[in-house]
């Protein structure tokens, strides 16, 4: 006769309630030795990268601090401009700004350790070739449509360099609106930045202004501004626009 293995029913289907199941003593040791075991590795797993996480922050943090202002600890705007040159990168391309949109950081022209950090972990680089080599996919993540309207937002609040400040002045806006939306719009920024130049019932521009321009880029056609409803909620800046537009061509 054939021997049961070491955990068997004494028949087979029928219910467990009737047929308990019985383990000897050497598979249940045996059971528990391995689970032992798979705990030890997870922990070592576990030990191994934290250990390497440490090594990635300790090498992102000496960077920092290789381009960081010693007395104010921030990366400062000639530390910026430091930073760009060794990227091989203009501190006025747009790519800068998205770096900063990836870090979070909330004063133009200086980066803080902390925001540092969270740039460059979720980017996962620690040296300045890693960055440059980044840079790229940085700009598609940024250029994708559930991420544009996040920064498109973020680079005008992140131009408000005085406290309570709400708006900004037109020379700026018009380098803002070349440098964050030329690439896409060439035509609506061109003749938004020509309009906004001569007129001058506008000092500044606010958020909800700038807001409203990207919305009309997006749903406009242009230039024949064809469905183009002045009753509709959008900002006064913008139908003054359309009507300098309209006499502009006829």
């Amino acid at each position: 006769m054939m021997r049961r293995s070491a955990c068997a029913s004494k028949k087979t289907g029928q219910p467990n309630s009737t047929n308990p199941i019985s383990c000897s003593p050497s598979d249940l040791f045996r059971t528990d030795f391995l689970i032992k075991e798979l705990e030890i590795g997870l922990a070592v797993l576990r030990r191994t990268s934290s250990k390497a996480s440490s090594k990635e922050m300790e090498r992102i943090d000496n960077l920092f601090y290789s381009f960081a202002n010693r007395s104010s600890g921030m990366i400062d705007p000639e530390g910026i401009e430091t930073l760009c040159s060794d990227m091989e990168v203009d501190h006025t391309d747009v790519r800068i700004l998205m770096l900063a949109w990836k870090m979070k950081a909330e004063k133009q022209g200086y980066f803080t350790l902390e925001e540092w950090r969270r740039g460059l972990k979720a980017l996962r680089v620690d040296t300045v070739s890693k960055l440059m080599k980044a840079l790229p996919e940085l700009e598609k993540e940024v250029r994708r449509p559930s991420n544009f309207v996040d920064f498109y937002s973020y680079s005008f609040c992140y131009c408000l360099t005085e406290e309570k400040q709400k708006s900004i002045d037109i020379e700026s806006i018009c380098q803002l609106l070349d440098l964050v939306l030329g690439s896409q719009f060439r035509a609506q920024v061109d003749y938004f930045i020509e309009y906004l130049k001569i007129q001058s019932d506008y000092k500044v521009i606010n958020l909800d202004q700038w807001m409203g321009f990207f919305r009309f880029c997006n749903e406009i056609s242009f230039p024949d501004l064809s469905n183009y409803d002045p009753d509709l909620a959008w900002p006064l800046v913008l139908d003054n626009f359309v009507e300098w537009m309209q006499a502009k061509q006829s």
